[in-house]
């Protein structure tokens, strides 16, 4: 073992009982368990944020299979590797069982072009696939490649978990840091945990980092407090991609929390992780519009006012201020009573726009003011609403084909209850 290399490379399992996390795919009994044991493996992606074990699993397949072992990565090999790596699986004088495994990190990378000349080898077994990735494959990679290959999704690891792995470091005399006398307090490890978001390569690095840095006491231990481990690690790293899928993720978590009436605490979680990641307060500020339209609606039509009126100022005044417009809108979006009765009512019209014989102006609401159109009977018969009780005339609006279709369900909510009630009445 290089004692220079990272300690995260170090302590890499070697088996699947010493692998941490992702028991949901990987656990005793599990399909991928079962594939990797039996070494019965079929071609698959590995898909999830980074220090979740990607990696270390198709590790642990190389030492765990027969057949030979070839790692790329796609940001140094392309279309010359993949052949290469298909001739020496079909030279059955060196390679008897006419297949190899190959790894294939960061394979969002590879363009269409380079997964196409991978998806034939693939699809006749020469090649068993291991694909790891950040990105959403639905997104990146190949339908072609994708039908071909099981999708396996790894979730950040938890607090346990990681504490498991530092454990483990400071024990292990061979790989780890064992050979130090190391004393760190319960603050300080919570700190690299917490810090590390659910990746085990970050909590690795800044644990090593605290324990190579710190000189011994007088008693020759290491000791590190909270003070050295936030030294090590300062900031969390936000997992946040404006192109990939947890940006996706995030906002929608944004709009249903507005969507749900009082839900502010949740709102401002995620309007957090869309301002601390970089997110264009523009966009932020669409969603907050919509919003206001589509799910508060005439429950509360103030709520449009604001959101339109947020944008506007964010654009005049910019970041840091922006923050505080952007989080007064859609708190007031949160915590405004809610209906959708105008979104839905709308895409019920047009459905009926689209796939119904929907008829024609009726003659007493067409235009009369045109030469020729009275002539043609345009506009006779219509009742002027300003000439009753309450500017209501009682006459066809909706063309003959659609006569007594109701669009409009208003709700018993806020503003909108008002409407409800005399609607009601009058239908």
């Amino acid at each position: 073992m290089d004692k220079n290399m990272p300690l995260a490379a170090r302590m890499r399992p070697d088996t699947l009982e010493e692998f941490v996390g992702q028991q949901h795919i990987i656990g005793k009994n599990k399909l991928l368990y079962r594939a990797i044991k039996s070494d019965r493996l079929s071609s698959v992606i590995f898909y999830g944020p980074p220090g979740t074990g990607k990696t270390t699993l198709a590790h642990i397949i190389s030492r765990e299979t027969k057949y030979p072992f070839k790692k790329l990565n796609a940001t140094t090999s392309g279309v010359k590797e993949i052949r290469e790596t298909a001739e020496e699986a079909q030279n059955y004088l060196l390679n008897p069982k006419g297949r190899v495994i190959l790894f294939y990190d960061e394979i969002h990378r590879l363009n269409k072009g380079q997964q196409d000349v991978l998806l034939p080898y693939v699809e006749d077994g020469t090649i068993i696939l291991i694909g790891a990735t950040t990105e959403n494959p639905y997104f990146e990679v190949n339908k072609a490649l994708l039908s071909r290959s099981t999708v396996f999704k790894f979730e950040m690891l938890s607090w346990q978990e990681i504490k498991v792995i530092l454990d483990r470091c400071l024990e292990d005399k061979e790989r780890g840091l064992g050979n130090y006398t190391v004393e760190i307090t319960d603050e300080a490890v919570d700190h690299i945990i917490r810090l590390s978001d659910g990746d085990a390569r970050v909590a690795m690095n800044a644990l090593e980092l605290a324990v190579l840095t710190t000189p011994p006491n007088e008693d020759g231990k290491i000791y590190i407090d909270l003070e050295v481990a936030q030294d090590c690690i300062q900031q969390k790293a936000i997992k946040y991609d404006k192109d990939g899928d947890n940006h996706y993720d995030v906002i929608s978590a944004f709009i249903k929390s507005m969507r749900n009436y009082m839900e502010p605490d949740a709102v401002l979680h995620w309007l957090a992780r869309l301002v601390e990641s970089g997110e264009k307060p523009e966009f932020i500020a669409r969603r907050i519009i919509i919003s206001a339209a589509e799910d508060v609606g005439l429950a509360n039509p103030a709520a449009l006012q604001v959101a339109v009126a947020a944008a506007q100022a964010v654009e005049r005044i910019g970041w840091p201020e922006g923050k505080i417009v952007l989080a007064m809108a859609a708190l007031f979006v949160a915590c405004s009573p809610k209906s959708n009765s105008a979104c839905v009512g709308i895409e019920k019209a047009l459905e009926d726009v689209r796939t119904k014989n929907v008829g024609t102006v009726p003659i007493h609401l067409r235009d009369s003011s045109y030469r020729g159109a009275k002539e043609m009977g345009h506009g006779i018969g219509y009742k002027y609403s300003h000439d009753y009780p309450g500017a209501r005339a009682i006459q066809q609006y909706l063309p003959r084909e659609l006569k007594g279709v109701k669009y409009y369900t208003p709700k018993n909510s806020g503003w909108e209850a008002n409407i409800k009630k005399v609607l009601d009445q009058l239908r």
